[in-house]
């Protein structure tokens, strides 16, 4: 019986190692195309062959059997891994890294041979699985002969542990084997070969190899490895052999590390390309190179796969100012510490000729005008790239009042930041078409200014209108404008419509962020719709800020660009505004936010400003409730909507239409929640108004001008809005910006309006006849 065993076992091993003759260095598993070949940029250098000549040998001595799948192109290792060095673990007995630190030398077993390159094959130890000197001696002295004559080229014997490079024999810890019909090696013996980096980190169990800024990752009784962090499956599970060496198909090694390799199957070797050139790149900087100008930059990038420095470097094409326009080759190689030259990498560099500067020109209509006439110019500046600017004029109004000549400058600026000048003069004569109020009001365009004595407006008899309301809660949050603490700026719970309207500074000496936090508290699921929004800033300047959240919030009104639906699960909270909290919020600056929403379920709103680093809804919890600052407002308003329908002429005399005056316009009475007193809306900031004209007279001039100080701000007029004022400010009470102009006809004119945070009220909307128009 014993004999038997023995007999059995030994006509296995017999064809076990016959097995390898024909697909050692490769996976048995056929189905892709044979003898390929890894180049470094992961493509396959193999030509398909059909399935009958699969498993064979071609007349080349390759081997036609599918050695391994042909590495996806989006897989290749990524050179910008940074490596963890990693610690072995000596404890681990199945790993054969695991004993010793896989990055030092290799152990005796993988040492050149007795006797260096001239070792004998027949010195093989006949118990390593390695055949005798009368079956390897002619391929062996072979393969010595081909290393030594072959830089760079490491050979394998098939049915061997034994290896050449450079002329040198080496023995592998175990010799190839089959395995479920799959081609294993030692992955330590070949990687100390390769001469990259191994070690065993203990904490994930994994072998690890480095190649430069490359890593691959084998793990024991694993059918898959990573390359730097990208998993690719092998074609059979790796595994530990009785003397703990660690075992990897042998295709999935090769096309781990991009080591092309040539199976030979008459010669019964496996020859390897395992040469590591290093790799050149380089940039340069700027990336816009003006010939005779620019000082060209070279950054270079260049890398040695298994580590080694970088010691000499060739360029050619290589200028640090190109004189001439045109489009130049510049190559780059590197040398590495190992005598390995890179390939060249080359850039084509598109030196571009000088710009040019723009052309400033224009004309008028005319050369001579009379005083108050009309002044029409016209910009015919140039420029070769179509990249003009800036467009700065001097001198160049409307009309002149004065007689005499006027010198009119245009400067413009292309992109490059190169300018052009021109001036043109004009001659005033001593006659006059209209003076310079009527000129103002019948030509200054829509948005613009004009100064005008302010002073008689309030002999202006005024708009005699009611207004309606809607059921819209506005949710002040302007107090304390200016805040120095963290903490809550406001509370409130609302259901239905409702508009926030936040505008606030931050004093509290470091970076904040606001929040607006939203709180289920009921049973139910809660749904809330956003609507409109307009949020400017952060900012330093208050008023521009303010100005800008209208602007934003009008515009949302028109693109429906701000709708939102969220859902609150009970007792849930949510941030609201993402806007908002986008950014931090530096000392001095300023932010201001107007919305319309809506709630089908009471939820609690809170509006807070903490530390930029806090997480929000772990702070809440801690923050009190701020006091108000004395000076300006904060609360909960009802009724924040008011109509106003006219129905009577206007326009036939000056008439003004007062808003935000607590006279005409009351202002809103309200709570501070938080402190349950009472509150005023002072100048019923946040109130949207919708005013409807449905009299203007024809040629009617309709100006907004401010009476409590500065303003900046929009205004909705016919569904198109007019900044006011399109450039600068508007000063009470002699600025005025034109708003609308009817023509021949009477008209029905829709205004909507809410006042700017930062601005002044009370505003009014002057209505006034226009002169009459004159023949020049």
């Amino acid at each position: 019986m014993k004999f038997r065993r023995l007999l059995l076992s030994t006509i296995l091993a017999a064809t076990q190692i016959a097995m390898i003759l024909p697909s050692a260095g490769a996976d048995a598993a056929s189905g892709q195309a044979a003898g390929q070949a890894y180049q470094q940029d992961g493509s396959s250098a193999a030509t398909s062959n059909d399935s009958a000549a699969q498993n064979s040998t071609d007349q080349t001595g390759t081997e036609t059997s599918d050695p391994a799948a042909t590495p996806d192109p989006g897989m290749i290792p990524n050179p910008n891994v940074s490596l963890d060095p990693g610690t072995p673990d000596p404890s681990d007995a199945t790993d054969p890294s695991a004993s010793t630190d896989p990055s030092d030398a290799a152990d005796p077993s993988d040492s050149p041979a007795a006797g260096s390159s001239s070792a004998d094959p027949s010195s093989s130890d006949p118990a390593s699985g390695t055949v005798s000197a009368s079956s390897t001696g002619t391929a062996a002295n072979s393969a010595q002969a081909i290393s030594a004559a072959s830089p760079g080229k490491l050979i394998l014997l098939l049915n061997s542990n034994i290896m050449y490079q450079n002329g040198i024999q080496y023995k592998s810890t175990e010799p190839m084997a089959v395995k479920n019909g799959v081609s294993y090696v030692a992955i330590r013996s070949l990687v100390n070969r390769v001469g990259l980096a191994i070690r065993y980190e203990s904490a994930t169990k994994e072998t690890v190899i480095t190649r430069g800024s490359d890593e691959m990752r084998f793990k024991l009784n694993s059918n898959t490895y990573k390359v730097n962090g990208v998993v690719t499956t092998m074609r059979g599970k790796s595994y530990a052999t009785k003397n703990s060496n660690f075992m990897v198909p042998f295709t999935a090694i090769t096309a781990a590390l991009k080591l092309p390799y040539v199976l030979d199957s008459k010669t019964k070797q496996i020859t390897l390309d395992v040469a590591s050139k290093p790799t050149a790149k380089f940039t340069v900087l700027p990336s816009e190179i003006i010939a005779g100008q620019t000082q060209v930059t070279y950054q270079t990038m260049s890398t040695a796969p298994a580590g080694q420095s970088i010691v000499n470097e060739e360029w050619t094409g290589r200028q640090e100012i190109f004189s001439t326009p045109g489009y130049y080759v510049v190559s780059y190689r590197v040398q590495d510490s190992a005598g390995n030259w890179s390939d060249w990498y080359s850039l084509t560099i598109n030196v571009q000729k000088p710009h040019t500067p723009p052309v400033a020109a224009f004309t008028t209509d005319k050369d001579t005008y009379k005083m108050g006439e009309k002044i029409t110019y016209i910009d015919q500046s140039t420029d070769e790239e179509n990249s003009i600017t800036s467009v700065m004029w001097e001198n160049n109004k409307l009309a002149f009042f004065t007689p005499g000549p006027q010198t009119v400058r245009l400067k413009v600026t292309n992109k490059y930041g190169l300018t052009s000048t021109v001036e043109h003069t004009i001659t005033i004569t001593g006659e006059t078409l209209y003076n310079e109020s009527d000129f103002n009001k019948l030509f200054v365009p829509v948005g613009d200014k004009y100064q005008f004595e302010g002073s008689q407006v309030p002999s202006w008899d005024k708009v005699d209108y009611t207004f309606t309301t809607e059921p819209v809660t506005l949710i002040r949050s302007n107090s304390p404008e200016t805040n120095y603490s963290e903490g809550v700026l406001y509370r409130e719970t609302t259901v239905g419509r409702a508009r926030f309207m936040i505008h606030h500074a931050n004093a509290v000496g470091k970076d904040v962020k606001m929040y607006v936090v939203a709180t289920n508290l009921n049973d139910s699921t809660a749904n809330l719709f956003i609507d409109t929004l307009g949020f400017a800033g952060p900012n330093e300047n208050a008023t521009a800020t303010g100005k800008m959240s209208v602007k934003r919030y009008f515009s949302s009104m028109q693109t429906r660009s701000a709708e939102q639906d969220l859902t609150l699960a009970p007792n849930e909270q949510k941030l609201i505004f993402s806007e908002l909290s986008a950014q931090n919020i530096k000392p001095g600056q300023v932010i201001s936010l107007l919305s319309d929403i809506y709630t089908d379920y009471p939820v609690q709103f809170d509006v807070i400003m903490i530390d930029a680093s806090k997480d929000p809804l772990k702070t809440l919890p801690q923050l009190s409730v701020l006091a108000r600052d004395g000076v300006h407002n904060r609360g909960t308003y009802p009724e924040a909507n008011r109509t106003i329908q006219y129905d009577e002429v206007l326009g036939d005399k000056p008439k003004r239409l007062l808003i935000g005056d607590n006279a005409s316009d009351p202002f809103q009475p309200g709570f501070d929640t938080p402190f349950y007193t009472p509150s005023t809306n002072a100048g019923n900031f946040g109130v949207l108004y919708k005013i409807r004209t449905s009299r203007v007279a024809p040629h009617t001039l309709i100006t907004f001008n401010p009476r409590g100080g500065t303003y900046v701000g929009s205004i909705m007029v016919n569904g198109m809005m007019v900044d006011l004022p399109t450039n600068g400010v508007l000063n009470a009470p002699n600025d005025a910006a034109v708003l609308y102009r009817t023509g021949d006809k009477e008209e029905t004119i829709d205004f909507v309006f809410t006042a700017a945070p930062g601005s002044n009220l009370s505003v009014n909307l002057l209505f006034q006849p226009l002169p009459e128009e004159k023949p020049e």
